[in-house]
């Protein structure tokens, strides 16, 4: 009875001096692409600034334009565009011929990408472009091509040589359009006053959004949820209520509701060791009185930093009259995705 074949676990047997020539032809295609890129460097010049001078004045948005693999890079760079300051869309060429041309408005600027400045659907649309009076931008490798003539500023992005050994693969072209593209969104990213708070801000979910948006006031437990006791409440009462909570500590407060100390687990231990009786001791007499508290607004970022430099696995929020309105713990942190 024969074994049954695995799927998904073929590997081409490499003749020998292949897997050297293999190696060779990696290195060689980072090598090609790396210097298209590093001859960018001379080309942030009069045209670049231009460039971004027209962006930085566009009152709309900047449509960017690409057929192919100009398109992929374009769509990468109108979304790199966006999420750092520069309202961006990309737009199909093809479609726009057919009705998408009209989410241009005089208020936009255009971006138009083609490596030979002869894509057919472009110069198609051209016209329309010209007409609307919009500023137009493009990313050639041809200066000399009819896209790049009828454009407001034109930025050169030819290569020596694709790094495909045909010849025929866009591959160091349309690495040094989409460097390019990055230059471009940098710069005004710089030149806008773009704030990392900003660029959260257009993250919301990922971890930089959370890290500098998220309060302490978003992630805290409130009401009847905060552990608290009074002042002359027993050490048993308050183990009780630190239990039904379950946050590892609790809010010890006077009589006017203000807080007056933290009784933690770790208060617990230390009052253990000195043989305290947890029924008849009272809370005032083993509790911290300066202990470590925050307010709602601190990003919880830093309430994190603050729970790791003082070796504490929970906080309490108080108000501007030193009530507890909140507390967390490390693993509402956690939860949260701050840590």
């Amino acid at each position: 009875m024969t074994e049954p074949r695995r799927l998904g676990t073929r590997k081409h047997d490499l003749a020998a001096g292949q897997e050297a020539r293999i190696r060779d032809l990696g290195r060689a295609v980072i090598a090609t692409e790396a210097a298209a890129v590093s001859a960018l460097s001379d080309r942030i010049n009069a045209a670049f600034v231009g460039a971004c001078s027209y962006l930085l004045a566009c009152e709309g948005r900047i449509v960017v334009l690409g057929m192919g693999k100009s398109g992929h890079i374009g769509g990468k760079i109108a979304a790199t565009l966006a999420s750092t300051g520069s309202p961006a869309f990309f737009v199909h060429p093809g479609e726009a011929s057919h009705g998408d041309l009209g989410m241009i408005t005089p208020r936009d600027a255009v971006l138009a990408l083609s490596n030979s400045g002869e894509t057919a659907e472009l110069l198609t649309i051209l016209p329309i472009i010209k007409r609307l009076g919009v500023p137009l931008i493009t990313m050639t490798g041809r200066p000399d091509s009819t896209l790049a003539r009828e454009a407001d500023i034109n930025l050169d992005v030819s290569v020596a040589r694709e790094a495909c050994p045909l010849g025929l693969a866009p591959t160091s072209s349309t690495t040094a359009t989409l460097v390019m593209g990055d230059a471009l969104a940098i710069a005004l990213l710089e030149s806008r006053g773009f704030t990392a708070e900003d660029f959260a801000r257009s993250h919301p979910a990922g971890a930089l959004g959370r890290r500098l948006l998220l309060h302490v006031g978003d992630i805290m437990h409130r009401g009847e949820r905060i552990p608290q006791v009074p002042l002359g409440s027993t050490l048993m009462a308050t183990l009780e209520e630190m239990s039904h909570k379950g946050l590892g500590m609790s809010a010890v407060v006077d009589g006017e509701g203000r807080l007056a100390g933290v009784f933690t687990d770790g208060d617990l231990r230390r009052a253990l060791d000195h043989g305290v009786d947890v029924h008849h001791t009272v809370i005032d007499a083993v509790m911290t009185r300066a202990g470590v508290t925050v307010a709602p607004h601190m990003l919880a970022a830093q309430a994190l930093g603050l729970m790791e430099s003082r070796s504490i696995n929970g906080l309490l929020v108080i108000d501007d009259e030193g009530r507890p309105i909140g507390a967390l713990n490390m693993h509402d942190l956690l939860r949260s995705g701050v840590v």
